[in-house]
């Protein structure tokens, strides 16, 4: 937590739930990103937090956007974010909505199946596109699934036949998965995508960038590597598989641009066990799996927890949320210890928790309002 975040929490005692994000903080990470990867063009995931504050912040810094609705392209536009700093990046879209951002000066699309190149042809003659394959995804906390990408012999086919329904092919992409922990995972991935930049090569399509996603984490209760460590097994795995020939690099960070930068205020609602003697006891907030924590999903993201008798006595504990749904379960096998001061009423302190919470938070389910974010 930052000073700047523990004063305005100090001064305003705002309700909870809440998020708080440092501004300061998010161009702290985005300085420190562009630092690392100098000959990279940033593209920040806005799906990580479309706060208004934060775009308008990373659009003063030269951010470019990786979008993924209509909806998140007329926030980037409304915050000053000019079109052909946008990716459309998702590779499932309506054809409308690609003629949309094409109408409005999107030229940059992400695609990885034979019918959505054929409604980018239509939608978006001309355009600039890039298909993202899949890779392993092992070493993530939170892996992706075979839902985006696909081989990369069926890329390298699909590629040709962009060039040949008159649309620019651009290059490749993959995610290694979220929160990625294995540093090796980016030479596997970036040696896929040099492969099929040979074929292509030998057909006489020529492809000039890698779009190496995300990935670089946010700081949970597990060590990771530095990021100047994420950024060495980048850039030593791009000089392994195209020497001399570098393409362009684009980069999409969203959780580690500003996952760090934000937390999330909560009041323990209730205390209490399931049976006389029994020690672990159940710990109930008023935010949960609905209300932005929905990456606590099968426990994978795990945040780290402030409270203030922190220092004290602790026992074990199950950590839910508010809400009427059996689901709503934060983490039951993942080990917590909480102090046992703990009571109701007291205010805790959930940290990193600026990327994917406010995002996920429902507009309403149970009644419970949407998480409230803060930017200072």
């Amino acid at each position: 937590m930052t000073e700047k975040i523990r004063r305005f929490l100090r001064e305003r005692q705002p309700e909870t739930p809440c998020l708080v994000m440092d501004l300061d903080a998010v161009a702290d990470s985005y300085l420190q990103l562009t630092g690392l990867f100098p000959e990279a063009q940033v593209f920040y995931a806005v799906k990580a937090n479309p706060a208004p504050e934060i775009l308008a912040r990373l659009n003063t810094l030269g951010s470019s956007f990786d979008v993924a609705s209509p909806g998140e392209i007329d926030i980037c536009l409304g915050q000053g974010a000019t079109a052909d700093r946008m990716s459309y990046g998702n590779t499932i879209k309506k054809e409308r909505d690609i003629a949309y951002a094409h109408q409005r000066g999107v030229r940059l699309y992400a695609f990885d199946s034979e019918s959505e190149l054929e409604k980018l042809q239509r939608a978006a003659p001309g355009a600039r596109v890039f298909c993202r394959i899949l890779v392993d995804c092992g070493g993530a906390e939170w892996p992706l699934s075979r839902k985006f990408g696909c081989s990369p012999e069926m890329a390298a086919d699909l590629l040709r036949k962009a060039r040949d329904y008159g649309l620019d092919p651009y290059g490749i992409a993959f995610h290694v998965g979220s929160q990625q922990t294995d540093l090796k995972q980016w030479d596997a991935a970036v040696g896929l995508a040099a492969r099929v930049f040979t074929v292509l090569r030998e057909a006489n399509v020529d492809l000039r960038m890698v779009n190496v996603g995300g990935g670089f984490p946010a700081r949970y209760r597990t060590e990771i590597p530095t990021l100047k460590r994420y950024a060495g097994a980048v850039t030593r795995a791009m000089t392994k598989h195209f020497g001399n020939n570098l393409p362009q690099v684009l980069i999409e960070p969203g959780r580690s641009m500003v996952g760090d930068a934000g937390i999330i205020q909560s009041e323990v609602v209730l205390v209490s066990t399931k049976d006389y003697g029994e020690d672990k006891r159940w710990v109930y907030l008023d935010v949960g799996k609905f209300s932005g924590l929905a990456e606590t999903l099968d426990e994978a993201i795990k945040y780290r927890i402030r409270t203030p008798h922190d220092g004290g006595e602790t026992g074990p504990v199950v950590i839910a949320g508010p809400t009427c749904d059996s689901a709503d379960i934060l983490y039951e096998k993942t080990e917590y210890h909480l102090p046992r001061a703990l009571k109701a009423g007291d205010r805790v302190e959930i940290l990193s928790t600026g990327a994917y919470t406010s995002s996920y938070s429902s507009v309403g389910f149970n009644g419970f309002s949407p998480l409230k974010t803060y930017c200072i």
